[in-house]
């Protein structure tokens, strides 16, 4: 895909703003034939390839095509023609692994006309293929894809003919095209959730968690994944428009805008850029082009994230004109805004914030994953859902996690227009990769690619070379698990500096030159008490380290990029997986479905420790839910009370693949768990937090607004027959970005003559006559409340 949306006359589904900015052009220019995308037809159909393996379960397919759906993926498409049951039902996930060793072929045929020969150039479009694919035009091979993260295309006009054509697609499993590299490699290569025999997921650019993570399942699949469509254009075409916010201030804003412009003529020639009402004149050369000028905007609304003001979002329209012949056009979105990573050292130690339009801001948020281990099962719907959801948790920022994919473009375009910063990994966890040159073009290309289809959106606050790498080969022992030698080491670490120390910020920095990067996250490990003053932080010391909730109170980093605790989805969800016969966690199917090697031992042992044992499974389920959000509740208050010691919280992890228990705030179906409303409460722009230590019960207040926030404070004591002991009403004022310390009192003489446990405390934040903030606070944990 282009960075850039390009809409061709005839498409209905053409905004209404765009003709309006066109419309002075559209009156005087001649439409002939212009760049135009052809759809190809929806009659797909697959079939065992006759090269793969075909194992004993696959012997019953042979010889055979069925329908197919494109985009789509093999395992969707299997379940649809009924050839295999429901990957989600109890165990199907281990007998469906046969899949992952078979090649597969999809073919359909289309039509091509005399019209559309008349076009100099026909290029066929793969926009997505997973991973290992020969595409054939008429039995003419025309591409090999080798990276799930990249377009494909090949020029095909001259292997077309009137009427029918046929495209065949051949996809090769991983498992076989990496086996012998695997074993010709001199070392074995940490491969991220795999186990050490199945470790090809480094030697291929496909999505990381199809090959198994302790969230999801393994299922290591193959498709056309995103669209696919024949592109039509003669002599000129528009291949990218890019944005970039070079200055502003209240009264103007100078916006550089580049035009890429791909020609096929026979020399220089004269053409226009024509955009918003403005003409440029501009001489094209046969080749690629590159056409720079200013934009000024007067009186300049800004882009702002969620909950600081509006997202607010300009329309380019450009377009390309011979003369009075129209020959291209393309609509782009991109904010006014500026976006800072501050990451220095200061008084502390090392600082990781981000500042918007100059302003500090604090970011509430999560980590998100794929939203369905089989991609194209996620619907317009679904992505619309999840965003709103996350704005209505006042949310404004996710990290788009490095083992997933680099997201379709509606995600970044509901993220634009909700306010939502995305903290954007390059597609690479837990692993370390080969040393080959033609491996690192390959990802050099995928790198490349993508900072330009995402860099318009607004949203994009900073590119992450990987996930937990470095921390990785720090700390996981690697070294002494795959038995390196010094060598060995020395070969492999230096290869992940030139690809994360050198390549891809250098990519960056050519393509993207006002985004921040940093190489991974985090940049420093929770491990040692100093290492808290430093950087990005992934803080799992509750959970792996199996610390109890408290320490999130002790342990605040600079900006907490992940931490987290299991729980269950719904039983609503699990009835969607499991049979009443598997209601409990030593079925094989509960300890199949979890996926983290201490999972259900963990939810067990802080659910008995806060609720006590449950009396049935359905009982676990619910208080696996609530004591997850009782852990992540205590560890946001903290890490918002302490700003700016700590400007950042996303929480692992907001959704799932798979129904199953994960770090999830919502689960796979997308209902919610508490922990959602834990999210939407203490994400709230103006919060207050009680607390107590050893000695006192403090109330913290904390406003995230860029205005002064003041009102009435209402504090009461109360029994557990919601009778009031105690009540203050005092007033408050916040500066803007402020944390304050507003009430404190020894615990003892707050509860004198008064049992801890047979009282709460309640609090209420009024301004302007509003609530902007409620809360509840216990003094022992929920098992003990009442007891005598």
């Amino acid at each position: 895909m282009q960075s850039v949306k390009v809409f061709r006359p005839g498409f209905f589904s053409l905004p209404l703003f765009f003709f309006t900015l066109c419309s002075f052009f559209m009156n005087q220019l001649t439409f002939g034939q212009q760049v135009h995308q052809k759809a190809l037809p929806s009659n797909w159909e697959f079939q065992l390839s006759p090269s793969g393996t075909n194992g004993p379960e696959a012997k019953s397919l042979s010889g055979q095509w069925f329908p197919a759906k494109v985009p789509g993926v093999i395992h969707t498409d299997l379940l649809t023609n009924k050839l295999i049951e429901d990957p989600f039902w109890e165990t199907n996930e281990i007998k469906l692994q046969w899949i992952e060793r078979e090649n597969w072929d999809y073919r359909t045929t289309f039509e091509i006309t005399k019209e559309d020969l008349s076009y100099q150039h026909l290029e066929v479009v793969f926009e997505g293929l997973d991973t290992y694919a020969d595409v054939f035009i008429n039995g003419n091979k025309i591409i090999s894809s080798i990276n799930m993260f990249r377009a494909w295309r090949a020029e095909i006009r001259d292997l077309l003919r009137q009427g029918q054509n046929e495209v065949l697609v051949k996809f090769r499993t991983p498992l076989i095209e990496n086996k012998q590299k695997l074993e010709d490699y001199p070392v074995k290569l940490p491969s991220g959730n795999e186990t050490v025999d199945l470790q090809v997921g480094s030697f291929t650019r496909k999505a990381a968690y199809h090959f198994g993570w302790d969230w999801g399942p393994r299922f290591v699949g193959c498709g056309i994944w995103r669209p696919v469509y024949i592109e039509q254009w003669n002599v000129a075409k528009i291949t990218d428009v890019f944005c970039r916010t070079i200055s502003m201030d209240k009264d103007t804003a100078i916006v550089k805008i580049q035009v890429e412009v791909e020609a096929d003529i026979p020399a220089e020639t004269d053409y226009s850029l024509n955009f918003n009402g403005r003409k440029i004149a501009c001489t094209l050369k046969p080749g690629n082009n590159l056409v720079v000028f200013d934009y000024q905007i007067t009186s300049p609304k800004l882009w702002w994230p969620n909950g600081l003001g509006d997202p607010y979002l300009y329309d380019l329209a450009v377009e390309l004109t011979s003369g009075n012949k129209l020959v291209d056009r393309s609509l782009t979105h991109f904010g006014v805004r500026t976006i800072k990573l501050v990451n220095q050292p200061d008084e502390i130690g090392t600082s990781f914030y981000f500042e918007v339009n100059g302003f500090p801001v604090f970011m509430k948020g999560a980590n998100y994953i794929p939203q369905d281990i089989f991609l194209t099962e996620v619907t317009p719907d679904r992505y619309q859902k999840l965003i709103a959801d996350a704005k209505g948790a006042n949310m404004n920022m996710l990290r788009v996690w490095g083992g997933g994919i680099y997201e379709n473009d509606l995600f970044y375009q509901l993220c634009d227009q909700n306010g939502i910063l995305v903290y954007q990994d390059f597609m690479f966890a837990g692993s370390m990769y080969p040393d080959f040159d033609d491996f690192k073009q390959n990802i050099k290309e995928e790198v490349a690619y993508n900072i330009k289809r995402l860099r318009n959106h607004p949203c994009i606050a900073l590119w992450c070379g990987n996930n937990e790498i470095e921390v990785a080969w720090a700390n996981w022992g690697w070294q002494k698990k795959f038995g390196y030698s010094e060598k060995d080491s020395l070969r492999i670490w230096n290869n992940y500096l030139s690809i994360f120390r050198e390549m891809i910020p250098s990519q960056v920095g050519l393509l993207d030159p006002d985004r921040q990067y940093v190489s991974t996250s985090p940049l420093s490990n929770w491990g040692k008490p100093e290492k808290f003053n430093h950087s990005s932080m992934h803080y799992w010391g509750v959970w792996h380290g199996k610390e109890p909730f408290e320490n999130f109170k002790t342990n605040v980093g600079r900006f907490m990029a992940e931490y987290g605790f299991q729980s269950f989805p719904s039983m609503e969800t699990i009835r969607k997986f499991a049979s009443d016969s598997s209601f409990y966690l030593e079925s094989a199917t509960m300890a199949n479905r979890q996926k983290s090697y201490i999972g259900n031992g963990m939810i067990k042992s802080y659910t008995e420790s806060w609720y006590g044992e449950s009396n049935s499974f359905e009982e676990f389920v619910e208080l696996s839910q609530k004591v997850q959000a009782e852990g992540i509740k205590m560890a946001i208050k903290a890490h918002r009370m302490n700003k700016p010691h700590c400007m950042g919280t996303l929480f692992w992890q907001l959704n799932d693949c798979w129904p199953g228990p994960s770090w999830s705030s919502m689960d796979y179906y997308g209902t919610y768990k508490p922990l959602m409303e834990v999210a939407r409460k203490f994400y709230q722009p103006v919060i207050g937090i009680m607390d107590t230590d050893n000695k006192n019960f403090d109330i913290t207040l904390v406003s995230d607004k860029r205005e002064r926030v003041e009102g009435q404070m209402m504090v009461r004591l109360i029994n557990l027959n919601d009778e009031i002991q105690r009540e203050w009403n005092l007033p408050f004022k916040l500066h803007p970005n402020e944390v304050q310390k507003v009430f404190t009192i020894e615990t003892k003489e707050l509860l004198k003559g008064l049992k801890e446990k047979n009282v709460y405390m309640e609090l209420d934040l009024i301004s302007e006559n509003n609530l902007i903030f409620n809360d509840t606070f216990y003094f022992v944990k929920p098992k003990d409340l009442g007891k005598n």
